[in-house]
């Protein structure tokens, strides 16, 4: 698949529905019939969607853990936890299971934003408050991130 473009302003349903914005459905369009993994982010208070064929790729690398080392089986689990197969109906929402809503704090107002492979469902407030925290300090890490040397190694 891809990488994932748009950033969109949505608002979820008195049923944790969230109607998937139209030019995104459109991108996820080749992979719609085969579902979705929905998850707690590690790093921040939001959701990932993975889609199907994304997911089974993380699978296959996390299985390559040796899972008889603790670490290995507790981050699994920690990963894994609250994770949810879901799919985008005939009228092209996606129901928000109630424990990963509580995770994520969504309320009405809602963000969903591309990250490459993957869709961040944030609540709206956090969303905001997470890219303005990142603001500051956004040209350091970009540096630090993508910042190579003058060698075959830097994107520019």
């Amino acid at each position: 698949m891809n990488s994932l473009i748009g950033t969109y302003e949505c608002k979820v349903d008195v049923k944790g529905r969230l109607m998937m914005p139209a030019a995104l459905k459109k991108q996820l369009n080749p992979v719609l019939q085969n579902g979705f993994v929905l998850k707690r982010a590690v790093f921040q208070p939001c959701l990932e969607l993975y889609p199907m064929s994304e997911w089974e790729i993380l699978m296959q690398k996390m299985n390559k853990l040796n899972k008889f080392k603790k670490k290995n089986n507790d981050f699994i689990r920690r990963f894994t936890a609250g994770v949810k197969i879901v799919e985008i109906d005939s009228n092209g929402r996606l129901l928000i299971p109630k424990d990963l809503t509580v995770f994520a704090d969504i309320s009405k107002n809602i963000v969903v934003s591309s990250a490459i492979n993957i869709i961040e469902i944030w609540d709206k407030d956090k969303y905001e408050q997470a890219i303005d925290d990142a603001a500051e300090d956004f040209a350091d890490l970009a540096e630090e991130v993508m910042g190579q040397d003058d060698d075959d190694h830097g994107i520019s």
